[in-house]
């Protein structure tokens, strides 16, 4: 059943294919970014458009997740117009590439606040209405970084992780209401995202200067990463998009709690398959595991 589905982050990469996926699809969406009248005027304006084009329900909606006023802005804004909020894609995201000690407190905290807190603050708009109807689907798009962690990452690769934790202790406590949770977590992609173009630095020259010997790991960082894929795949972030598509179209109460898109071939999913079976088996034990599972709340 096409669902109204808010996507964070939605101007470029991920994010925008998935609003692109999502509308094809049937789905009313609305792709949220920040300043859309501003920098991103041009990339609302294309969205809008091919909505036009294509008979298409894209809307676009101003979100910054790093503002909590923002985001129950947003999500007040698709209640006043679609009168339901199905799906929350959390998408948005930056990227910090360098030398962990390099990074000062200041830097970690904004990307914590931008990959993790952005997530709460999302959630605490949504969550809400979500309780209130006993139903809807949160999708995360995580990353592989949080299994595999790759080198020159960190302060990318902690929040990561921290998004991840959120998801599944989220998870718990709003399947008792009949909201299901899936975590996409996409392998490293070196062309369709902005990611690597647009990451951030650290912000403590002096102590990046003293890593200079690694200088050449981290210039040959991204030809490293194309050398994982296999020859003649398309390693293409239009692939998760799909993926998040694919999972909306499934039953409610079918829909996987992880799925992987990752041509690096990092054996994820093996690593995934350990940690559900140790943590299912442990919150069982502690007598918890109603929790596990969606409750189904609707007739």
């Amino acid at each position: 059943m096409p669902s109204v589905a808010l996507i964070t982050g939605a101007a470029t990469g991920i994010g925008n294919l998935t609003a692109r996926a999502l509308a094809a699809a049937g789905h009313t969406v609305y792709a949220s970014m920040r300043d859309i009248h501003g920098r991103n005027a041009g990339r609302a304006r294309e969205l809008l458009d091919l909505g036009h084009s294509e008979g298409q329900d894209i809307r676009v909606v101003e979100l910054d997740v790093q503002s909590d006023s923002s985001a129950e802005a947003a999500v007040a804004t698709v209640l006043d117009e679609a009168g339901r909020l199905d799906t929350v894609v959390h998408n948005a995201g930056h990227l910090y590439v360098g030398y962990v000690e390099a990074f000062t407190p200041d830097d970690i905290h904004r990307l914590l606040d931008i990959n993790a807190v952005g997530i709460q603050r999302v959630n605490r708009a949504a969550l809400p209405h979500m309780r209130a109807r006993r139903s809807g689907t949160l999708v995360y798009v995580g990353s592989t970084t949080s299994v595999v962690v790759p080198p020159f990452l960190g302060p990318y690769v902690a929040s990561k992780f921290a998004a991840d934790a959120l998801a599944q202790v989220t998870a718990y406590e709003v399947g008792q209401f009949g909201i299901e949770t899936t975590i996409v977590m996409p392998g490293p992609f070196t062309q369709g995202t902005e990611h690597f173009p647009n990451a951030g630095h650290a912000g403590d020259g002096e102590r990046t200067r003293a890593y200079a010997e690694l200088d050449p790991l981290v210039a040959r960082n991204e030809q490293a990463t194309e050398g994982l894929f296999p020859p003649g795949v398309d390693a293409h972030p239009r692939a998760v998009a799909e993926e998040i598509a694919r999972i909306l179209a499934l039953p409610h109460g079918t829909r996987p709690f992880r799925t992987v898109v990752d041509f690096s071939q990092a054996g994820v999913e093996e690593v995934n398959e350990v940690l559900r079976r140790a943590q299912e088996d442990f919150v069982t034990r502690l007598g918890f595991g109603d929790l596990l599972r969606v409750k189904e709340t609707r007739s």
